[in-house]
Formats: structure tokens, C-alpha cells, sequence
């Protein structure tokens, strides 16, 4: 009673100073208003101020609500409006926003404070205090918040002077001790709340001194004193932050001293919480999220095998990262394996995928532990049907959770009879799993997500034996080939075992003949099965059709592959002959250049020319004295400057050799390293790496390459190549002591160096691999990256970190250039994982940046095509059509002979049911290649 009469005069006094706060502001109105009318004035300009942003706020929800009914899983928009909502002061309109959010999302602590302590200052009156219980009872359900709980028993207090007042803060406060009394950081303060309200309930019957009280005021002091006891003692045996104050606390308060058996428990508490305290200490020292420092604890506190610590742990840790499905997941297993319980499990089950609604593998789970805990047939669809709406980030994802559906039907039918409700419920959902990734699917991803039909196979086992329909099953599979899956071989040899095992002879021969006409990746195989099945079922004109039928395939086969195999070497043949005729071109052009030069610099090159015949002779007689080891630096760069007419080009390194015929054979080399712009040889290919896309200005490149490379290791030689003129040609080669050293060389590609990126990348002669390509990103889908287009050009590294490091921990951030260094206005942004790019896709998806609208999502580059121009290999999956500088022609005629018209065939290769690469099918021709237009006209 008198906490209520507390609570009550606080509430009144607000009230009295908030009157008192408006009659003071009548009074300074009246005064202004009395002051030569510049009063007037000023009130005057407020209110037109005030009304006109009353009028833009307005304006602004109108524009937040109408983007929530267009997107209702806008979490920002959801915060901005009550935001702009509590700043107007619209409380009915709040309220309506915050239910509206909290049917969507699981709220924060924070946002639950908010919005209890404005309802509780609605509802003073005592017949609405129910409506604010049932807004706490949401409340706790969310996320375990001490905060919530101690907020909820307060306000229970204040509600004692009704009937069953008591008794319900004492129920409030014993659910509050369960649920958070296990938090080794905040249970502390629960606890001490639960003992303080016991200790003013005792102030209550305790009588003044020298008062005899009669036996039943005995009894009910006797029993709350053992109250306040028992509490004492279970407080004591849980291992909290703090505790040693409160066993000194129990010491002082308690008449009678301390039990040996709450010193034990104490004591073994304190050996509990003495074992906590380093992670306890690492969770306060790290930053946020904390998920290592957690899932350390976790494991410790899993070691440990306590229920109910390992649980209070697992909500501690969901409270700071409610947006990782990995760790939501771990929880639920660890539920659904170890506890069991059934409330417990659909609960945490139901706020995983609130919190993650478009993690898949959170979904299923939950389905299954429906299932598990025999909830009802409505409830299991209700739950399935909300995760078709929850935006799964993959094609393949919906296959998945229709495949759970579908067995979960499956296993409620009673298939021992001929007819149910629930087996025309199975078909009706195989159908219209079917549409779904025909209509829905497809039009989202652009790909159905089953390209090998599983859902239809199972279906047609399930049509072939429980149902003992084999028309059904052989008419699914009929539309399962004719979906693009007759080329497999795998796909006819499950046909094959359907029918092997629920069909008959007939139609397991049918099947296997058209397995081996259509089959292009493995025909063989195919033909080996129908052999064998015809040696033990079929006749001797079956086994003869049989041996025709395969042999003809296959030699078909081979000679479409003998002349694959004689095209590709024609070509390799054609471009070896291109790559010699160039070379060959080059060096009489240069010797022409040279000469040309020669005859110009006339006199001056002769007199060089003997100088350097003297000084040869001279150095050559004393190296014959010396031997062929001995000659210095010196003489060799005198050598070379002979050999070159000239200085030597910056960055050329001679290579030491002994008589003169070598040094010949030098000069001879070094001419070709700065005439030709191939690779020149180096030593050892595996302990080096190719650099380009240097700038041809840069200054002292090997001094420039040598400082950026010598922390990959020791370099043996460093080799920028050079013009004729001495020029740059902002390429060259760094050769490593250690082929370990590449790998890290290798990480450098597209450092900025002045500029432009350098193009870092093996080295690796391309006349021998002339099918080796190099690309250093991925091309499938990384759900843990994020790619954001449209960034402003201006935009740099430290600017993107700055606006997505709020959303999750960045790994790495890549700006997308030109190979000249300026921007693209595009980059790549990768977290932890995949959680928090999900989370920066729906957050800074058409976010303004410097007056551009970025547009951001899951990275899923398109598959990159390296094939070289001129294979046989087709460049694209579908043909471009080329025009003219003019464009399309106005006749729209074809100057391609008719015999020359050829439709090309693609069809996928498969292995164990996967997509791989694009062949030609068998019997049809592929694209060909500029050199076999040129000799089929030729041939004419």
C-alpha cells in the first residue's frame, strides 16, 4: 500500500508541475502581449513557424506510411515514424505504428522501454492497468532483458491495492528470477528487487517495540522473514558478478548467522563464477557484437553441461546478435537435441525466424519441430505458407523448403488406402510446388531452381510405389525430360531403375534405347547398361537390335570428336603460324628502323664502333689473363653500351658470359628483349610473376617495383621492359629466390601505384598454355558480399567503410576501376557473413549518397567468358548479331552462302546432376570460326 500511495503522489506531482509549467507560460504570453506590440509580432511568427512544421512533419508520415504499405519489412521506415509520430504528439497513431512494427520484427530493450513508459503514462486509471500487463507479457517475449522484467515488476507493485495485488508481484517476481536470475551481470539486480519488496512487506507486519502480537500476526511475520531467508539462500547458490556483498549482506541481516549447507552452496557458486570471470571480463573489454568472445563461453559453458546456464548464455548472446542465423541455429539444435521441452523449443523456433526471416535453413527446422512436438495440421501450414513470403535470397531455397512441406504431407498419408483427404492434399501440393517455381521463381532469380526436377522425381516415386501408379510416374518423367534433361545420362539411368523396379522389361528396354540415341555426355555408359539389361532379359534379335543401335551411336560419336580434335589442332596450328608471321614481321621492321637510323647517325656510329672494337680488344686480353669469371660491373656495362651504339636502357640488366662469342650471342639476346614485346625467358617461370598496366611514366620502375616487392621475399632479378627508344612500356617481370614468394607477390594485384592499378599475375608461357586465363574473382554467388552501384566517382575506400561498417564487421572493400585508375562507380563490400550483408542490402538499398542513389545487393556476378576469340567454343550462349558502322542494312539480306548457314546446338554437360559447361549436342555442328569460313569459300 505504500509503494501504491509512492507511486500515486509521484504521478500527482508531475501532473501539479506540468499545470504549474502552463500557467506560467500563460503568464509570460500575457506580459509579451503588453509590450508595445512587438509581443504580438514574435507570437505571431512562432505560430506561423509551428503550423508550417506541423505541416512538413505531417507531410513526411504521410510519405513514411505510404513506403511501409508498399514495403512492410522497411525496419528504418518503421523507427523514423514513430519517431516523427512521439514528436507530434499523435498517441493513437503511435500506438498503431509500434503494433504494426512489433507484428513484423522482434523489438529491441530500448524500443519496449519507450513504448511501456508512454502507455503507462496513458493509462493512469486503474481499470486500463490490463492492457499495459498484456503489452508487458509481449514485451518478455521478444529477448530475455533484465531492464523489461524489473520495469514490469515495478509496475505490478503499483498494483497491489487491488484484489490478488500481492500475489501477483510476488508471480511477476518469481517468473522475473527464472527467466534472468541465471545473468552472471544483471540478475544481481532482480534479485535485490525481489528481496527489497519482501523487506517492505516485512516492515509492514512488523509490530512497534514493546507490542505483543497475537499468534497469527506470529505466523504471517514468522513467514515472511522465511521468505526473505529463502531468497537469500537461492540467490547465494547462483554464481553472480558481485556476490561476496551479498553474502555479507545474508551475514549482517540474519539472526542466527549462516547455514553450513548456504555456505556450501556458496562456496561452490563462487568456484562456478571464479571459472566465468574471464569471460566475463572478455565480453566487457571487446566490442560489440562480441560474437567470438561468446561463442568461447559457449563452448565452456556446454563443457559444463548446466541447462539452465546454457541457455540464460544463448539468450545473452541472441539479445547482442539477433541478426546471425548461425548462432539462432545452434540454439534451437541444442534445444530440439538436449531439453526437449516443448513451449521452450516453438518459442525460440518462432523468434528465430522473426529475427532471420530469410535464412531457409531456420524455417525448416522450425517446421520440423512442429511436426515433432505434434502441433496441429493448421499450425504447420500457417507456418509454411509465412515462409514463402519471408524473401529468401536463393532459387534453390524454395525448392528446399517445398521438399520439407511435401514430406511433411507425405508422412500423413495413409497410403493402404485407395483414396484420402490427405493424399489428394500431396498431389494438390506437388502441383502447385511445380507452378510456384514456374511462375514465382523464375520470374524472380530468372531460374527455376530445380533444373533436375527433384521435386517431380519424388513425386513420381512416391506415384510408382505407395500408390502403385506407374502411368502417373511415367508420365512425370516424360515432362522431366522434356525439360532440357534428356542429354544426361544420369537422368535416364534413374528412369531406368524407376522402371526396373516398379515398371517391366518392355519399358525398361524403351527407355534405355532413347537413353542411348539422346545421351550426349556419356553415351557409353549408357550403352554398357543396355547391353547388360538385354543380356539378361532379352532375346537374341533383342540383342542384336541392341549391339546395331550402340555400335552406330558411338562411332558416330567418334568421328564427330575426330574432327573436333582436328579443328582445334587446325586452329592452334593457325594461331601458332599468326604468332610466328607477327614476330617475324616485328623484327624486319625493326632491322629496317635500325638501318635506316644507321645510315643517318652515319660517321658518329663508326667512331663509336671503333672505340668499341679497342676497347674490346684491350679488355679482352686482359680478361683471357683473368679468366672468364673475372669480369667487373664496369666492363661489362662498357660491353653493352658497345653493343647497344648507346647507353644502356634504364633498368637492363646484362647477364654475365665468358669469351666473345658469348657476349655476342648477349647482345644478340638483349636486342630481342627490347624489340619484342613478348615475354622474354627467364630462368624459372614458377618463381615469378608478370606485372602491367604501369603507367609509362613511371620513374626508375625497377627502384619502384624492387621497394613494393621486397616484402614479398628475396628477389633474384627484376625485368621492366623497354621501348627501342629507352621508353617504358609499363610492363615487366620480378623473379623471386623462392617460388613461396609468389603467392604473396600474387596479393599486390591491383595495388595503386600512381595512379593506375598494377596487374599482378603468374608467369606463365602462353605458347605453351595457350588455354591458360587468369581471373582473379569469383563469378557464383557470395552471399557474405554485397555489390553497390551507383556510388558517386569521388567516393573512396574509408568513405564506404564509414557508411557500412554500422551494419556488420567488414572484411574487405573493393572500388572497381578502369584499368586506368579512375572509378566505375561500382564496388564490392564484404562482411563477416552473410547475416549482416542481408542486413546491408534491405538497409542501404536506394540509400542517397552525395546526391546519388546507390543500389545494392547480393554479389552474383555473371559467369565470365574466357574463351579466346576464334575457338570453336561459342563466346555467349546465344549469338550476337554484328552491324555494320552503319547498322542494321535496309535490304535486311544475308551475304552468307545458304550451304553456310548452320544452327548451332548447345547443350550442358552434367556431372552427378550439376550443370558444368556448354558442348555441342551430339550431332550437331558447332559455331565456326572465321578460318573455317575462309577455307569452306576457298574450297569452292
Amino acid at each position: 500500500m505504500a509503494a501504491s500511495s509512492n507511486a500515486e503522489q509521484t504521478h500527482l506531482q508531475d501532473m501539479e508541475e506540468g499545470d504549474a509549467g502552463m500557467e506560467e507560460r500563460d503568464m509570460g504570453s500575457d506580459e509579451g502581449e503588453g509590450e508595445d506590440g512587438m509581443g504580438v509580432d514574435n507570437s505571431e511568427e512562432e505560430e506561423d513557424n509551428s503550423s508550417e512544421d506541423e505541416k512538413e512533419n505531417e507531410a513526411e508520415i504521410q510519405r513514411l506510411e505510404e513506403q511501409l504499405s508498399i514495403n512492410a519489412f522497411d525496419y528504418n521506415c518503421h523507427l523514423d515514424l514513430i519517431k516523427l509520430l512521439k514528436q507530434e504528439g499523435e498517441l493513437l497513431r503511435l500506438r498503431k505504428a509500434r503494433e504494426k512494427m512489433a507484428e513484423l520484427f522482434p523489438l529491441t530493450e530500448e524500443i519496449w522501454l519507450d513504448w511501456l513508459k508512454d502507455e503507462i503514462r496513458l493509462t493512469e486509471e486503474e481499470p486500463n492497468r490490463d492492457k499495459v500487463y498484456e503489452l508487458f507479457e509481449t514485451a518478455v517475449k521478444d529477448y530475455i532483458c533484465p531492464d523489461i522484467w524489473l520495469e514490469y515488476a515495478q509496475y505490478s507493485i503499483g498494483g497491489m491495492g487491488s484484489p490478488g495485488g500481492m500475489d501477483k508481484v510476488r508471480s511477476i517476481f518469481e517468473r522475473a528470477v527464472t527467466a534472468v536470475g541465471l545473468h552472471v551481470t544483471k540478475g544481481q539486480a532482480v534479485w535485490e528487487a525481489y528481496r527489497e519488496f519482501e523487506n517492505a512487506m516485512q516492515s509492514t507486519v512488523q509490530p512497534p517495540p514493546g507490542m505483543i502480537l497475537s499468534r497469527e500476526e506470529q505466523e504471517l511475520l514468522k513467514a515472511q522473514i522465511e521468505r526473505i531467508h529463502t531468497l537469500f539462500r537461492r540467490q547465494l547458490a547462483v554464481p553472480l558478478m558481485d556476490m561476496e556483498s551479498t553474502y555479507a549482506e545474508y551475514e549482517e541481516w540474519s539472526e542466527d548467522g549462516v547455514a553450513e549447507t548456504v555456505v556450501h552452496q556458496y562456496k561452490r557458486a563462487l568456484q562456478q563464477m571464479a571459472k566465468c570471470r574471464p569471460f566475463e571480463e572478455a565480453l566487457i573489454a571487446a566490442e560489440p557484437p562480441k560474437l567470438a568472445e561468446y561463442q568461447s563461453y559457449i563452448d565452456f559453458e556446454l563443457k559444463e553441461g548446466d541447462p539452465a546456464r546454457i541457455l540464460m548464455l544463448f539468450e545473452r548472446t541472441l539479445a547482442e546478435n539477433c541478426l546471425v542465423p548461425d548462432m539462432w541455429a545452434k540454439c534451437t539444435i541444442y534445444l530440439d537435441r538436449q531439453l526437449k521441452v516443448k513451449d521452450l523449443v516453438l518459442s525460440t523456433h518462432e523468434r528465430a525466424v522473426r529475427n532471420c526471416p530469410w535464412t531457409m535453413g531456420l524455417w525448416k527446422s522450425y517446421l520440423l519441430a512442429l511436426e515433432r512436438h505434434g502441433a496441429d495440421h493448421p499450425t504447420v501450414s500457417d507456418v509454411f505458407e509465412k515462409a514463402l513470403t519471408a524473401g529468401f535470397i536463393q532459387a534453390t531455397d524454395y525448392v528446399d523448403i517445398w521438399q520439407e512441406h511435401l514430406d511433411y504431407l507425405r508422412r500423413r498419408v495413409d497410403f493402404s488406402k485407395e483414396s484420402s483427404k490427405e493424399l489428394e492434399e500431396l498431389r494438390g501440393a506437388f502441383t502447385r510446388s511445380l507452378d510456384y517455381m514456374k511462375q514465382d521463381v523464375e520470374e524472380r532469380f530468372g531460374e527455376s531452381g530445380d533444373p533436375s526436377c527433384i521435386i517431380m522425381q519424388i513425386w513420381a516415386r512416391i506415384e510408382a510405389l505407395h500408390c502403385k501408379n506407374i502411368q502417373k510416374a511415367r508420365e512425370l518423367w516424360d515432362s522431366i525430360m522434356t525439360k532440357g534433361n534428356a542429354k544426361y545420362a544420369n537422368m535416364w539411368l534413374e528412369y531406368y531403375n524407376l522402371e526396373r523396379s516398379y515398371g517391366d522389361p518392355v519399358h525398361c528396354r524403351k527407355a534405355l534405347h532413347r537413353a542411348v540415341q539422346c545421351t550426349a555426355d556419356y553415351p557409353e555408359h549408357v550403352s554398357e547398361v543396355l547391353l547388360t539389361f538385354e543380356r539378361v532379359e532379352g532375346s537374341l534379335e533383342d540383342w542384336d537390335v541392341a549391339v546395331q543401335k550402340t555400335e552406330t551411336r558411338l562411332n558416330r560419336l567418334n568421328v564427330q570428336r575426330a574432327k573436333v580434335a582436328e579443328k582445334e589442332a587446325n586452329v592452334a596450328r593457325q594461331e601458332e603460324d599468326k604468332s610466328d608471321q607477327r614476330r617475324k614481321n616485328k623484327g624486319d621492321k625493326t632491322a629496317q628502323k635500325k638501318g635506316q637510323k644507321g645510315t643517318r647517325a652515319g660517321e658518329k656510329r663508326k667512331a663509336e664502333q671503333d672505340d668499341y672494337h679497342d676497347q674490346w680488344n684491350d679488355k679482352s686480353a686482359t680478361k683471357r689473363h683473368r679468366g672468364h669469371g673475372d669480369q667487373t660491373a664496369d666492363e661489362r656495362m662498357e660491353t653493352e653500351a658497345g653493343l647497344f651504339g648507346r647507353k644502356a636502357p634504364p633498368g637492363y640488366k646484362p647477364a654475365a658470359t665468358g669469351n666473345k662469342r658469348d657476349q655476342q650471342g648477349a647482345a644478340a639476346a638483349v636486342q630481342k628483349h627490347n624489340d619484342d614485346d613478348d615475354k622474354p625467358e627467364l630462368r624459372n617461370d614458377n618463381s615469378s610473376v608478370f606485372i602491367s598496366n604501369l603507367a609509362y611514366t613511371l620513374e626508375e620502375p625497377e627502384a619502384k617495383l624492387r621497394t613494393l616487392f621486397e616484402t614479398c621475399g628475396p628477389i633474384a632479378q627484376i625485368r621492366p621492359v623497354f621501348a627501342t627508344k629507352g621508353t617504358f612500356k609499363g610492363y615487366g617481370y620480378v623473379q623471386f629466390e623462392s617460388t613461396v614468394s609468389v603467392a604473396e607477390a600474387l596479393k599486390l594485384d591491383r595495388r595503386e601505384v600512381e595512379g593506375r592499378p598494377m596487374f599482378v599475375s603468374p608467369c606463365v608461357d602462353k605458347n605453351k598454355n595457350p588455354d591458360f586465363k587468369v581471373f582473379k574473382y569469383q563469378t557464383a554467388m557470395e552471399k557474405q558480399k554485397i555489390f553497390i552501384s551507383g556510388l558517386p566517382f569521388s567516393c573512396n575506400k574509408e568513405q564506404l567503410e564509414q557508411l557500412c561498417k554500422s551494419h556488420g564487421t567488414i572484411k574487405d572493400i573493393r572500388l572497381v576501376t578502369y584499368r586506368s585508375g579512375k572509378p566505375k562507380g561500382l564496388a564490392y563490400v564484404e562482411f563477416a557473413d552473410e547475416a549482416q550483408a542481408s542486413q546491408a542490402v534491405l538497409k542501404m538499398d536506394g540509400m542517397c549518397v552525395e546526391d546519388n542513389t546507390i543500389a545494392v545487393a547480393i554479389s552474383n556476378p555473371p559467369r565470365r567468358n574466357l574463351d579466346k576469340p576464334g575457338s570453336n567454343r561459342p563466346m555467349m550462349d546465344m549469338p550476337r548479331q554484328v552491324f555494320g558502322a552503319r547498322g542494321r542494312g535496309r535490304t535486311q539480306l544475308s551475304l552468307l552462302p545458304r550451304s553456310l548457314h548452320r544452327q548451332s546446338g548447345l547443350v550442358s554437360k552434367v556431372e552427378n546432376g550439376t550443370a558444368a559447361e556448354q558442348v555441342p549436342a551430339a550431332g550437331e555442328t558447332k559455331p565456326l570460326s572465321n578460318s573455317d569460313f575462309a577455307k569452306m569459300l576457298l574450297s569452292k
